[in-house]
């Protein structure tokens, strides 16, 4: 393997500037060029980032080692098996794919190939979100007894009209779930440490031409016997940040785009006296908070923040290939957000009906 990883972005969405900016961020990684479906799309991404706009999708993949698939989700394990069988190491958007299947014929693919994947979740690499997590999975917060996640945030119907995929079940996959909910339902997931069943509700209540569903709302049992909620909307104007509360015996913390906006943890006070005291709104000095999100949140544009983060996973994937190792988050990850999205689905399609995990392989 050569000392600097040429990377080709497949797909010149929304999405796209992030990744092009991310890998010229990053020490031994190279841009070599785009393609998309519409080659006007690609020419405009080459001449913005003085790249190569490729002809075809085996154009690009001959120039490089590597590759962003960027396309509409419903077509991540398409093109991520034929760069995988290709030879070239595979950087996903989220999320992986929009089924089981799917998704676990390009693990499959990059397996045999003995190719790199990671999937996009970038919010992992945010400093915070780490620390909560170390703090529950540790004990710090005590036994853990419930974890919340909200993603309201607002789109408008010209949202939907602006791609022909967009909003579709072959494509999206779902709507404000997996579109939208997906990083932070991810979060979720792996600070409690897994999620074992839902019971849910699906609603499309202000989009029309669409096919998925612009509020969820379930209730999560958690592996360790913790229970919680899930929230998300793209129906809820202006558009509010993406939050997480995590509550153990010991106390709480919350984080709204990415930063630690409540730390109240204290073993003793929890167990005396007949009342808390309020939570105070600051995080206290006993956990370091960082500043690497942006300011805002994905409530209103989602690229044109996290881009650090994003910098941050392909910078870990860089590392991971050149140096033949695991990156942090793998293919394997990916598909335990997928899966709890799916069996939201599911139990909404069954009135409510209880759905475990299990159930979706």
């Amino acid at each position: 393997m050569a000392e600097t990883l040429r990377f080709g972005v497949v797909g010149c969405g929304a999405i796209h500037g992030t990744h092009a900016d991310g890998i010229k961020g990053i020490e031994n990684a190279e841009l070599i060029g785009f393609y998309d479906i519409l080659p006007e799309k690609a020419c405009a991404a080459a001449e913005k980032h003085g790249a190569y706009a490729a002809k075809s999708l085996p154009d690009l993949m001959e120039r490089v080692d590597a590759i962003c698939v960027c396309v509409p989700s419903g077509d991540h394990a398409t093109v991520g098996v034929e760069a995988a069988k290709a030879g070239k190491h595979v950087v996903c958007e989220k999320p992986i794919d929009v089924t089981v299947p799917a998704a676990r014929s390009l693990i499959r693919a990059c397996g045999e190939a003995g190719v790199t994947l990671t999937v996009i979740s970038q919010h992992r690499f945010a400093k915070d979100i780490q620390q909560v997590r170390t703090a529950a999975q540790s004990g710090s917060l005590g036994p853990l007894i419930a974890g919340d996640m909200y993603n309201k945030w607002f789109r408008t119907q010209a949202y939907y009209d602006s791609g022909d995929w967009r909003g579709t079940i072959k494509l999206d996959g779902g709507g404000c779930l997996m579109n939208q909910g997906v990083h932070y339902v991810d979060m979720l997931q792996w600070i409690m440490g897994g999620v074992r069943a839902v019971r849910a509700q699906t609603r499309t209540v202000s989009h029309v031409r669409i096919e998925v569903e612009d509020i969820a709302n379930a209730m999560i049992e958690f592996e360790n016997g913790a229970v919680g909620i899930i929230q998300a909307s793209t129906s809820y104007y202006p558009g509010l940040a993406e939050r997480l509360e995590i509550h153990g015996q010991w106390g709480t913390a919350i984080i709204e785009g990415d930063r630690l906006k409540v730390w109240e943890v204290d073993e003793k006070a929890a167990a005396e006296g007949l009342y808390g005291r309020g939570v105070q709104a600051q995080p206290t000095p006993n956990i370091q908070t960082h500043g690497d999100a942006k300011d805002g949140t994905g409530a209103a544009d989602p690229s044109a923040i996290w881009s650090e983060q994003h910098r941050l996973q392909l910078d870990d994937f860089t590392k991971a290939v050149l140096g033949r190792n695991s990156p942090f988050i793998t293919g394997e990850m990916a598909i335990e957000p997928l899966k709890v999205i799916l069996a939201v689905y599911e139990s909404a399609r069954r009135n409510g009906e209880r759905v475990e995990l299990a159930e979706l392989g």
